[in-house]
């Protein structure tokens, strides 16, 4: 079977961030937090449920310790590559890190993918590491019935500019910096119904490096960061408003959706992945009754690589929003704000 003839996205069940396991599943099978361990440097656990975890060396560094990997959400294997790396960094970014260095996780069906389509997925990988300035130091590789690729990524960070996902405060102001539907689109692109101008928006929207989190980690007024991923908008805002325990409201009409998402949205396209997020939010999540089933679903669709998620007081929304156009992120809006109240997302 030669390289042409094969699609990776047919080679696994799922795709991208879409394969990660639901929230409300995931929480039955870890179980309610421990209480927090006795190591005083650890700055960052499972507590909150946050992008990477993050050790305190000194006063002046802490180490950020991340790993994601999926399976393929693109048929292209270079493509694949980076998308799953630029997905992998930004958990760093995240946190507010500088990446340093990065491990590749490799399972590949040896027997089913050409040995040309796996040197290409490592090389879209490598790619996004030298965009990033970093190594690919190493890794570790096994022989897998569905092709999995990803990396562990480490960083470093001051541990005064460290960003949780668990700081806001009430009266913040909600950044998104990318577009949504990516999910929907990936979904389109199995069932041949993405365009090549989607295609293109797909590829330059999840391999857009999320830098800007390093930037964000020097303004004291950002309170909480993390990256809309898996769990989509409303999973990862969730997270946030648990952590600060707080209500988080989100104005639809004000969100940013990838031009090419928006048809294929109202179309019904989307992964499984939307349905499991939605069973997973509960009664923690409310939407105005205007709102159509199309749009609420957009909102849970699991992003892969998707933009970070800023919680900002209101004085220092033209700071963030001027470094997100600065780093290219021209999509990057606000998208609602941090209310008192109970730990819930509202919609409006």
């Amino acid at each position: 079977m030669s390289e042409i003839e094969i699609k990776l996205t047919q080679l696994s069940h799922g795709g991208g961030c879409g394969c990660k396991i639901a929230p409300a599943l995931l929480q039955q099978i870890i179980g309610v937090a421990a209480e927090k361990m006795p190591f005083p440097n650890l700055l960052v656990g499972t507590e909150t449920s946050d992008d990477a975890a993050v050790y305190r060396l000194n006063d002046q560094q802490a180490v950020i310790a991340t790993t994601d990997f999926f399976m393929p959400i693109v048929d292209d294997p270079f493509d694949f590559g980076r998308i799953a790396a630029t997905n992998a960094l930004s958990d760093v970014y995240a946190m507010g890190g500088t990446p340093i260095m990065a491990l590749a996780i490799v399972g590949m069906p040896i027997n089913k993918l050409p040995v040309e389509s796996i040197r290409a997925i490592l090389q879209g990988g490598e790619s996004v590491c030298r965009a990033a300035g970093i190594p690919l130091a190493g890794g570790h590789s096994i022989d897998a019935p569905e092709p999995i690729y990803g990396l562990v990524a480490l960083g470093i960070v001051h541990p005064d500019r460290l960003k949780k996902n668990s700081g806001a405060r009430a009266g913040d102001v909600l950044i998104l910096g990318k577009g949504l539907g990516v999910g929907i689109m990936a979904a389109a692109l199995k069932k041949g119904a993405l365009s090549d101008e989607g295609y293109a928006q797909l590829i330059a929207n999840t391999t857009r490096l999320n830098t800007v989190g390093t930037a964000l980690s020097g303004i004291a007024a950002v309170h909480a960061l993390t990256d809309v991923t898996g769990f989509g908008l409303l999973g990862h805002l969730l997270e946030m408003c648990r952590g600060a325990g707080l209500t988080g409201e989100v104005q639809f009409d004000q969100v940013p959706i990838l031009p090419a998402a928006l048809p294929l949205a109202q179309q019904g396209y989307g992964p499984g992945a939307i349905e499991r997020n939605m069973e997973s939010y509960g009664k923690d999540v409310h939407f105005a009754q205007n709102l159509a089933s199309w749009q609420q679903r957009l909102l849970a669709d699991a992003q892969t690589s998707g933009g970070l998620l800023v919680s900002v007081a209101a004085e220092a929304v033209d700071e963030v929003l001027s470094c997100f156009r600065q780093a290219g992120f021209e999509q990057a809006a606000v998208i609602g704000s941090m209310k008192s109240g109970a730990a819930a997302v509202r919609v409006n």
